[in-house]
């Protein structure tokens, strides 16, 4: 039987909804200088004074329309290299 002293341990994952500049540029696997140059005009923010928060519904967002199949890519090299 428990007492009202028993501590209970609970694990809590948290998922965050919106992310600063540095973690969304980790989360995308680049610099923050490459996330200023590439995804930031193309991306919502949450601005709350000098606080700037990215959705990461945002960031799947712009790298799911971003994002191009290596088998094309490859494609359009060979077709390059090709002379065609």
């Amino acid at each position: 039987m428990r007492t009202t002293t028993d501590a209970i341990a609970y694990s809590v994952t948290i998922s965050p909804v919106a992310v600063p500049k540095p973690t969304a540029a980790a989360m995308l696997g680049m610099s923050v200088d490459s996330f200023e140059r590439y995804v930031m005009e193309h991306v919502r923010c949450v601005r709350r004074g000098r606080l700037r928060l990215f959705p990461v519904s945002e960031l799947e967002r712009w790298a799911n329309q971003n994002a191009e199949r290596l088998l094309d890519a490859g494609a359009d090299l060979a077709a390059s290299v090709r002379g065609a």
